[in-house]
């Protein structure tokens, strides 16, 4: 094994590509709403980033001489299920505020720990208790009484749901760690795409709509800037994923809601107070209890 495979197996290494992939997470709102208002509706836009970076991807498998169908029965529900899970979130961020949806997606970390307490052995450690309730808690005092109270809309729905694929996705991308990485990334793209597709069959003019070719023009240049973003951040997403645990690698990922609630406070005029500046100082502390608490693997 090469020196470089050996810190990519390592838990710190990939810690540290979690929190800079979630970070870039953070960000992915404003491609997907720059192509909303260019005119593509819905899950449209979703649908055209996902099929830039398909495109981008096919020549970086080629240069690897990468061989993703000998590896099918991996790939295809490791790519469906978080595929699934960053299709509907992408989805979400159109219908819903970016705060509401990146906090609703970030319940995951529920999941992720009752998975890893069914089926890979994992014990509720003190930190880890310490880490969900600090991550839960902030999403709480964010989200605010009022928040919660709102009766939830499509695009909260799908962000919910989209957390829930992510945990059971990255559950199984925790026991493909044999199958490179851009075999994996191929495949999240791809089945991002074809869910994406899928849910503009089924939803109809709820999840898409009409567009003209000059919405596509329009939205053509943030085709290519989307694409060139995702590549590299699904690298940084996908490739954690295969070293740490779904538990720990949900609550790590939370750098997506720190990024993603500043980002839309600055430039989507959403709001940003006390409540979500206390929220975020508490899911910033639930990453360091998990890493400080469990530094052994680090």
């Amino acid at each position: 094994m090469s020196r470089l495979q050996e810190i990519a197996r390592q838990p710190g290494s990939a810690a540290v590509a979690i929190v800079i992939g979630g970070a870039m997470w953070g960000l992915i709102w404003i491609p997907i709403r720059a192509i909303e208002q260019a005119g593509l509706p819905g899950a449209w836009a979703g649908f055209s980033l996902y099929s830039a970076a398909v495109a981008l991807m096919i020549p970086v498998l080629l240069w690897l001489k990468a061989r993703p169908l000998a590896h099918l029965a991996v790939l295809v529900p490791c790519g469906l299920l978080t595929g699934c899970a960053f299709s509907l979130y992408s989805t979400s961020l159109v219908l819903t505020d970016v705060i509401r949806s990146v906090l609703l997606f970030y319940l995951s970390p529920i999941w992720s720990t009752a998975l890893g307490l069914a089926f890979l052995g994992e014990r509720l450690t003190p930190a880890r208790i310490g880490a969900i309730v600090l991550g839960i808690g902030g999403l709480v005092v964010m989200m605010g009484v009022g928040a919660l109270g709102r009766g939830p809309n499509l695009g909260d729905i799908l962000a919910l749901i989209s957390g829930m694929s992510w945990a059971l996705g990255s559950f199984f991308l925790y026991r493909a760690g044999t199958v490179a990485v851009a075999e994996q990334v191929f495949a999240f793209v791809f089945g991002a795409l074809v869910v994406t597709g899928a849910t503009l069959v089924i939803g109809g003019g709820s999840l898409g709509g009409s567009f003209a070719l000059t919405h596509v023009m329009g939205a053509a240049p943030w085709f290519l800037i989307s694409g060139l973003i995702v590549v590299p951040m699904l690298f940084l997403t996908i490739w954690p994923a295969t070293v740490l645990t779904p538990a720990r690698l949900g609550l790590l990922l939370m750098s997506d809601i720190v990024v993603g609630v500043i980002s839309a406070a600055l430039w989507s005029g959403e709001p940003f107070g006390w409540r979500e500046g206390i929220g975020t100082m508490m899911i910033v502390g639930a990453g360091f209890v998990e890493v400080l608490g469990h530094k052994s693997q680090v």
